[in-house]
């Protein structure tokens, strides 16, 4: 079986030395420390270009309210060039700077994976061959001003042992049609479907499950209970 696609390089280069130009536009004093402080050791901070309400302050990935651009995107024409060719909705989009010697301890962000809905997109702006992703253990580098897919629902930290700051544009896409066949273009290989559609239900405790459904003995308890018994048996 082939392994899930944990990263992926994607078929886009962007002009590095105008990315560059853009970052120079923006105000030293707009980073914001990332709201998860305590998984990281040195500067990791952020600058909105989208974000709920299009509020520059508001570095959150997820909300509940409307992405817009920011006065911050405003100020910079290269960024706004990066953002319309992705021809998809595009939710939070930050600037990640993580200091010389910072470290991102190992964590995961639940839900931030394609298969979920949401292609966590990096565009390296300043970085180094000694800043490295490490994925489920296997080490990666996000070259300059090429595009790449980071499963973020996997176990990942990075580490930048260089002598600059590393600095990401950082776009969480919405998959279409469009990033769909450019991403199974670019070789990716998604999660399997749960075998019982929830993937809390599982070989171990699938006939404990029917089994209560089926004491219940209501037309969905029975209807579910049936399906997860015909599942049972697919190979």
């Amino acid at each position: 079986m082939k392994q899930v696609t944990r990263y992926l390089r994607l078929p886009f280069e962007f002009d590095l030395a105008a990315l560059q130009t853009d970052l120079q536009r923006l105000l030293p004093d707009q980073w914001v420390l990332h709201y998860n402080d305590q998984a990281s050791d040195g500067y990791w901070h952020c600058q909105a270009l989208r974000s709920p309400h299009g509020r520059s302050d508001d570095i959150l990935a997820f909300s509940d309210n409307h992405f817009l651009d920011t006065p911050l995107l405003a100020r910079c024409p290269y960024f706004q060039q990066v953002l319309q060719y992705f021809k998809c909705e595009t939710s939070a989009v930050r600037l990640m700077a993580l200091a010389p010697g910072g470290v991102i301890h190992e964590h995961t962000d639940p839900g931030t994976n394609f298969e979920d809905g949401v292609a966590r997109l990096h565009i390296p702006i300043i970085t180094d061959p000694d800043v490295l992703f490490w994925l489920d253990g296997e080490p990666v580098h996000f070259a300059a001003g090429g595009t790449w897919y980071m499963n973020a629902n996997c176990l990942h930290r990075v580490e930048n042992r260089s002598a600059v700051h590393r600095i990401h544009l950082v776009l969480d896409c919405i998959p279409n049609q469009w990033l769909t066949d450019i991403f199974n273009a670019a070789g990716f290989i998604a999660n399997p479907e749960p075998k019982y559609g929830d993937p809390s239900i599982t070989d171990a405790n699938v006939l404990e499950i029917i089994a209560e459904l089926r004491q219940s003995g209501t037309v969905t308890a029975l209807d579910l209970a049936n399906r997860l018994d015909a599942a049972r048996h697919i190979q």
